[in-house]
């Protein structure tokens, strides 16, 4: 027959508790604390703080950068339709974005498309320019005014640093600020 030891059980004074066991050398005493302190809630609580901050800054920065995206493949999918049109009608563009259907849609911030011939515009304007106020397209214009929905005709313009544009005749699309 096994025999088991002894197991005593008594309160301490920090909450917790004292098991004393008897073995054949004396007696053992093993501590068990009763809860966590104020100062392990603190630390934890501080990582759960710092965490979520890194966290919600990374999920905005997927965010804007999926809108970016967005917004560039859409002004692809634009180009596309406006070269299907050029096709069709002999060379002409088109003077707006409904010949092409898509005068109805939107940029990931609720703003529509902007498009400019630029072969109907008398003076240079609207036309979208670089640095050096040289026009950035021959053909068109065509862009998002961006997160802030708002745009003036120079690219270094603080309120057209983040459109997206087609420049160069559509060997650029990107962020105004990137061209």
């Amino acid at each position: 027959m096994i025999k088991r030891p002894y197991v005593i059980c008594r309160p301490n004074r920090r909450g917790g508790a004292e098991i004393s066991t008897r073995k054949r050398d004396g007696w053992t005493i093993a501590r068990h604390s009763g809860g966590v302190t104020m100062i392990e809630i603190i630390i934890v609580l501080a990582i759960v703080g710092i965490l979520s901050a890194v966290s919600v800054r990374l999920y905005d920065n997927y965010l804007h950068r999926a809108d970016l995206s967005q917004a560039t493949l859409d002004i692809h999918s634009i180009i596309l339709a406006i070269s299907h049109y050029e096709l069709v009608n002999d060379g002409d563009l088109p003077d707006d974005l409904d010949a092409v259907g898509k005068g109805g849609l939107l940029d990931p911030w609720g703003n529509p498309y902007q498009y400019l011939n630029i072969s109907t515009v008398k003076g240079n304007g609207k036309v979208r320019k670089n640095k050096n106020l040289v026009p950035i397209n021959s053909d068109y214009d065509l862009y998002s005014m961006g997160p802030d929905g708002k745009s003036q005709s120079p690219l270094t313009a603080k309120a057209s640093r983040d459109d997206i544009v087609r420049a160069s005749n559509g060997r650029f699309i990107g962020v105004a600020s990137e061209y």
